[in-house]
C-alpha cells in the first residue's frame, strides 16, 4: 500500500521541490501553505507523516501538531525548518517523543527524503 505524505509548507518553490521527489518515490502527497489547512488536512487524509515547517502562516507548525495529537491523530511528524535555535527544538520535541526535527539550510533534498522514508519504513 502506498504511504500518504502531508506536506505543510508556505514557500512555494520549497514544496514543489519536495513534492516531486516524494512523488518520484512513489508516495502519494497532499499539501497545504498554513497551518490552519494543514490541521483540516490532516483531519481529512490521516496521512502516515506530516512534513511540517514551524513558521507558517494562520497557525505555526508547533501549535498546528499538539492541536493534531489533541485530536488523536496518529501521524508520524517531522519538523523542516530554519530555526535551529535550542528554544524552538525543545518546544517542538515537547509535544511527542515520535517527532524529528531537521534544519532545512543544514541538509541536502536527498536527506530529507532518506529521513522521510525511514521514518515511514517503522510504521
Amino acid at each position: 500500500m502506498l504511504k500518504k505524505v502531508l506536506i505543510v509548507e508556505d514557500d512555494k518553490d520549497f514544496l514543489w521541490l519536495l513534492r516531486m521527489n516524494f512523488e518520484n518515490q512513489g508516495l502519494l502527497v497532499s499539501y497545504a501553505l498554513d497551518g490552519e489547512e494543514g490541521f483540516l488536512m490532516a483531519q481529512k487524509e490521516n496521512p502516515d507523516l506530516l512534513l511540517m515547517d514551524i513558521t507558517l502562516p494562520k497557525m505555526d507548525g508547533i501549535s498546528m501538531a499538539k492541536k493534531i495529537k489533541d485530536n488523536g491523530i496518529m501521524s508520524k511528524m517531522i519538523f523542516l525548518t530554519n530555526m535551529n535555535d535550542p528554544g524552538h527544538i525543545q518546544r517542538a520535541l515537547e509535544i511527542s517523543s515520535n517527532i524529528d526535527y531537521i534544519v532545512k539550510s543544514d541538509v541536502h533534498i536527498d536527506a530529507i527524503v532518506q529521513r522521510v522514508k525511514q521514518k515511514l519504513e517503522t510504521i
